[in-house]
């Protein structure tokens, strides 16, 4: 039972984090450089699916310049791939 709560506050705190990413109101880049401890499971992917002005398209091709697959999580980052996506997603 704890770790169904627990997999529910995650999914309840990953939700409202998308919903602040699409209001504009926490910034991408501060996610991808210091992520918090419930987002290093979560895949890039559908962390940059929820940035305004992001599509399924435009998210491939940052993931492929940056040379991360979509399957990636956020804790599975290198340090190299976590400057260079971010560098990359301040220029667009």
């Amino acid at each position: 039972m704890d770790a169904l709560q627990r997999a529910n506050d995650i999914r309840s705190a990953r939700a409202q984090l998308k919903r602040d990413l699409k209001a504009g109101r926490q910034p991408i880049h501060e996610l991808l450089l210091d992520p918090p401890e419930y987002l290093e499971t979560a895949k890039v992917f559908d962390l940059l699916l929820a940035v305004p002005k992001y599509g399924r398209v435009k998210v491939n091709k940052i993931l492929s310049t940056c040379r991360i697959s979509p399957s990636k999580t956020i804790g599975g980052l290198s340090q190299r791939q976590r400057t260079e996506l971010v560098e990359l997603m301040r220029r667009r």
